[in-house]
């Protein structure tokens, strides 16, 4: 499963878990944010297409701020000695994923629900069939690749 969200003017596709970082946003580290800008949610072959958005938000956890690796702008005038060298550090935030559409609340759901006793399984192994190995009849019945 996974989203394709909008933040800071960019696009991003997101699934759960996944890391990304976006432009700096007012959230203090370890805070939830809900990103509302989704622009599609797809979950195997069910596409959900916003026009334009998607009412499902994309739930996020800040992981840290920081600044991204310098970049030199440098403007340059030919032949008349004009020459203006600057850096700049963009800011961003960290986010990991942690739901998307509600998800993960539905599947916390069924993850907890009761699982089928091993009581009722139709086939039940004796000790002998699980104690039972391979015979070797000669003629290649398995591949054994320790006489190569």
């Amino acid at each position: 499963m996974y989203a394709v969200i909008e933040s800071g003017g960019k696009q991003y596709r997101v699934a759960i878990g996944d890391k990304l970082k976006v432009e700096k946003l007012k959230a203090a580290e370890g805070d939830s944010v809900n990103l509302d800008r989704v622009l599609m949610i797809a979950d195997g072959d069910a596409v959900t297409i916003g026009s334009p958005l998607v009412e499902s938000p994309v739930t996020a956890t800040v992981v840290g701020h920081g600044k991204a690796g310098k970049i030199k702008v440098f403007k340059m005038k030919r032949r008349k000695n004009y020459r203006r060298t600057q850096g700049h550090r963009q800011n961003y935030t960290e986010l990991e994923i942690t739901d998307i559409g509600g998800l993960a609340a539905k599947k916390a759901a069924v993850e907890t629900a009761p699982a089928k006793d091993s009581d009722t399984d139709p086939s039940p192994q004796t000790a002998e069939a699980s104690n039972a190995k391979a015979v070797d009849t000669g003629d290649n019945a398995g591949d054994n690749l320790t006489q190569i």
